[in-house]
């Protein structure tokens, strides 16, 4: 039965770090549109006043010793939230505290998990916003559901399922890929809520190039969170047809079965095992989602 949302216990976590500059006008926002919610805000490290500020505003603060990375920041603030569900918002003040109790009200028509999802004005450049359709026409299509923001920060979850899969998320930038993934291989349900950004203070931590190949790691991550054989079977299928291809050439004109031949037969047999196999351990990682 659903309930709404005065039942609900809610926490809002906050990853951040050295985002004083932005949380200075961003906290006040949040206390006034979500008074006596308890807020967490992780402060990852920081070398500037971000712990200060957030003492100031009367919210929780909880502080690594080190940078630990967003992953980490998010773990930690799930760890320490009490609520019933966690809102997740990124320290970088784009995420507008007055969406939230939407993203709650569309949470309570059924849904494990809700997701901000932004329009193309709303991406940080063109690289990003690029980089972003295609991770989400990659995930829609492994997953079969359409996916409208894989990477958003801005999401908000039943507490209690999110935290089954704290050990599967990274310490890094993609622990909202790995999440959505998660959900979903669960059959859990996730929706989306159209959400506009703001404009950010200071510099993104996040770099281009050094992210970005991260990112392109991202896109092999999914479909083997997802269900592995996917992405395994097509790359045998791939070798297996070259070998084949290979073999009647070679008999045709040599009259001879090649080692070339032989290679790539047997490459395709055993990316073909590996990617059954991953697909076994990827069941065993979900067993204990399949309840309710």
């Amino acid at each position: 039965m659903n309930r709404s949302i005065a039942e609900l216990s809610i926490s809002i976590v906050i990853p951040a770090k050295n985002e004083a500059e932005n949380l200075i006008t961003f906290l006040p926002r949040l206390v006034a549109a979500m008074p006596g919610v308890e807020c967490i805000v992780v402060n990852d490290g920081s070398s500037d006043d971000t712990e200060v500020i957030c003492e100031r505003n009367g919210v929780i603060v909880v502080t690594h010793p080190y940078s630990k990375g967003n992953g980490a920041a998010i773990k930690t603030g799930a760890k320490k939230a009490s609520g019933d569900v966690i809102v997740f918002l990124d320290g970088d003040g784009q995420h507008k505290p007055e969406d939230i109790p939407n993203l709650l009200e569309k949470l309570t028509t059924g849904y494990d998990m809700v997701v901000g999802a932004r329009d193309k004005l709303s991406q940080a450049d063109s690289f990003r916003a690029i980089a972003n359709s295609v991770y989400n026409k990659l995930a829609s299509a492994i997953t079969g559901h359409k996916i409208l923001d894989l990477t958003s920060g801005f999401r908000a979850v039943k507490a209690e399922k999110f935290k089954e899969f704290l050990y599967l998320l990274p310490n890094g930038f993609s622990y909202p890929t790995t999440c959505t993934m998660a959900f979903f291989r669960a059959g859990y349900s996730v929706g989306y809520l159209p959400i506009q950004t703001e404009q950010r203070l200071g510099e993104s931590h996040i770099s281009l190039l050094k992210d970005g190949i991260r990112f392109l790691l991202i896109i092999f991550k999914v479909g083997t969170l997802y269900s592995p054989l996917k992405i395994f079977l097509p790359v045998a299928t791939v070798f297996f047809g070259a070998g084949i291809m290979n073999y009647i050439y070679t008999y045709t004109s040599q009259g001879t079965f090649t080692n070339m031949s032989a290679v790539l037969l047997m490459t395709a047999i055993i990316v073909f095992l590996i990617g059954l196999v991953s697909e076994q351990v990827t069941a065993l990682m979900y067993k204990d989602s399949d309840r309710d």
